[in-house]
Parts: structure tokens; sequence; C-alpha cells
């Protein structure tokens, strides 16, 4: 199995892809229990201008095509911490664990009040907490901060 900074990697990479196709900047993956990627997104902020977060878009393809007990055992995976709707869709679909690179606070400083990105200041952690069942969080990590806003670099 790798370790969070390698997938990680994968989702900071997905995060440039998703910029090179029109969309903003962000990437996820979800991990199964055995390590392997099974499902990736970037952001479709091009096709439905702006629900179409990297996280939600994996949380649905994971709530169609695993059943609850692999869910549990699941790690998404994201380049910045989810908004409260990615949480909630975290959350809903059963995925079990979190992972984040940079935090949705140090997201804000970037992006500003731009209107495509509108963050709130409203962590993942406090979405989770307020469930009936836990999801495991694990970041940020700051170590790859700069790789993260290299994706964000005069985008907004």
């Amino acid at each position: 199995m790798q370790t969070d900074i390698y997938y990680l990697r994968k989702a900071i990479e997905i995060s440039h892809e998703s910029r090179k196709q029109g969309n903003h900047p962000f990437g996820a993956c979800l991990v199964n229990a055995d390590g392997d990627i099974v499902i990736t997104s970037g952001n479709t902020y091009s096709t439905d201008l702006g629900i179409g977060h990297a996280e939600l878009n994996v949380a649905r393809q994971a709530a169609v095509l695993l059943p609850a007990d692999q869910l549990l055992a699941c790690t998404l995976v994201t380049s910045v911490e989810p908004c409260c709707m990615c949480a909630g869709g975290t959350y809903w679909a059963g995925i079990g664990s979190l992972v984040f690179g940079l935090t949705e606070k140090r997201l804000a400083e970037l992006t500003g009040n731009n209107p495509e990105n509108l963050t709130m200041d409203l962590p993942c952690h406090t979405v989770f907490d307020a469930g009936q069942r836990k999801v495991n969080v694990r970041g940020p990590y700051p170590e790859l901060e700069q790789d993260i806003i290299a994706a964000h670099k005069d985008f907004w």
C-alpha cells in the first residue's frame, strides 16, 4: 500500500489535467482497501457550472459502483479539503476515510471572492462530526502545499 502523499500526488496530477480541460483545478481519487485507485475525477465546471466538484463526482460514482462494505474501507483522496457539499456527498456515499492536501481556508486565500468558487468557512471535520457515522480524516499536508497551489496559479 502506498502512502497518503503518493495518492495526493495523483490527485494533484488530476487537478492539473482538469485545468487543462477547461475546468477548475481540483482532482480526486478513490482508493480501495487494497490500495488500488478505482475511481478518479477532476472538476467538471465546464459542463455543470458548479456542482461537479471532483470529490462529489467520485463519491457519486462510488455510491453506484461499490457495495457499502467496500465503500467503508475506501479512502477519498483530494487535492483540496472538500467543501460542505462534497463532505456531505462523501458521508452519504458511505466512504470511510478522507485525505486532503490543502485546507479550504487556504483555498479561500487563493480564490478570494471569485464568483466561480465562493468558498465557505466550514471545515469538513465540522460536517463529518455532525453525522452519525465516523469518517476518518487526514490532512492537510503542508509539504504538498506549493504543488497544490501550482495548479491554481493565475487561474482565479
